[in-house]
């Protein structure tokens, strides 16, 4: 049996809670032990290096390893034996790509993005990142390579936003726990560019959820992953911080290499930033592709089972997705 396999995951079930040292690396919720002895408070040094534009330029300089192509083989995954979630699922992630995972509720998005990250193991079918099975991986190297965004927000605790940010960096700190001057950079960077600086000094409980939810993503960023996958990012955000996120999504991507794979029921922002989509339906990809190739008025009308309406964005090029209400409704 390979070293760090991760048999401990469960095979084709309802995944155990992630460790701390799992993929979702600097992703999740505080680990127990730091919940219950809060560290000291380090935030008023991270706000003022955040706002410094040489500490951004130098993380951009110094990015390390790009992406690397993540795929999915046959996927089979059940929580409950005899009703299948994901049903013989195949797809692929390219590094220097925005992949966005279309489908309605239940399609099995969620679950493909826990499988790809690690925290699941599928019931049969492989995945690989850079063309090895992720079970090969030992969970330390996983935690480094590969950032899991959930979709709920933090739970309040007793951390500032720097703090929480800073926890991002545990799959690179070692056994002692000091932090380095590259882990404080690489924390205030993300801060940066998540637009969070303002927040930094704030607690996470006098935060909205969609403040939260952008600490998360900031978390994710100063993890320095190879692979970023998001569920929901833009969950709770205005449009303005919809758009800003997946612009940062996109520069990511285009700019710094990494496989980013995010989760959206926004067929529209998706269409609008992503380079390929991949739309589910009962656990199968029903079509993937350009946003050009699978935003098609008979592919959603189908798959959503719905009438809808798809227009191009004459600046861009790329199509959206307006309602169509059924022929007998009307409206005052």
């Amino acid at each position: 049996m390979p070293e760090g396999r991760g048999d401990d995951i469960p095979r084709g079930g309802s995944p155990d809670p992630p460790r701390p040292d799992a993929a979702r690396g600097g992703c999740g919720d505080p680990p127990r032990d730091e919940q219950q002895q809060p560290q000291p408070r380090r935030d008023s040094s991270l706000a003022p290096l955040a706002q410094n534009d040489s500490v951004g330029r130098a993380q951009k300089d110094s990015v390390g390893r790009t992406g690397a192509t993540v795929e999915a083989d046959g996927l089979h995954f059940a929580y409950v034996r005899g009703e299948a979630v994901l049903a013989g699922l195949s797809m692929r992630a390219d590094a220097g790509r925005l992949t966005c995972v279309l489908g309605p509720n239940g399609s099995g998005k969620t679950t493909l993005l826990r499988l790809l990250a690690g925290l699941a193991r599928p019931g049969a079918g492989e995945v690989r990142l850079a063309g090895r099975p992720l079970a090969s991986y030992r969970r330390a190297d996983l935690a480094r390579r590969v950032a899991y965004v959930p979709q709920e927000t933090l739970a309040a605790a007793p951390f500032t936003v720097a703090e929480t940010v800073l926890m991002g960096r545990s799959p690179h700190i070692g056994a002692l726990g000091f932090e380095s001057q590259r882990d404080w950079q690489a924390a205030a960077e993300a801060l940066r560019q998540t637009d969070t600086v303002r927040f930094a000094e704030r607690g996470l409980d006098d935060l909205s959820g969609g403040e939260r939810q952008r600490v998360l993503l900031a978390r994710a960023l100063a993890q320095e992953p190879d692979v970023v996958l998001l569920d929901e990012p833009t969950a709770f955000l205005d449009i303005k911080h919809q758009h800003a996120i997946y612009g940062l999504l996109r520069r990511l991507a285009a700019g710094q290499g990494k496989t980013v794979v995010a989760v959206s029921h926004d067929v529209s922002l998706a269409s609008a930033y992503g380079d390929h989509l991949v739309l589910l339906s009962r656990g199968r990809v029903a079509a993937a592709g350009t946003p050009g190739e699978v935003v098609r008025p008979a592919i959603l009308r189908e798959v959503y089972e719905t009438p809808v309406r798809v227009r191009t964005d004459e600046a861009t090029g790329r199509p959206y997705v307006l309602p169509r209400p059924p022929e007998s409704s009307r409206f005052s």
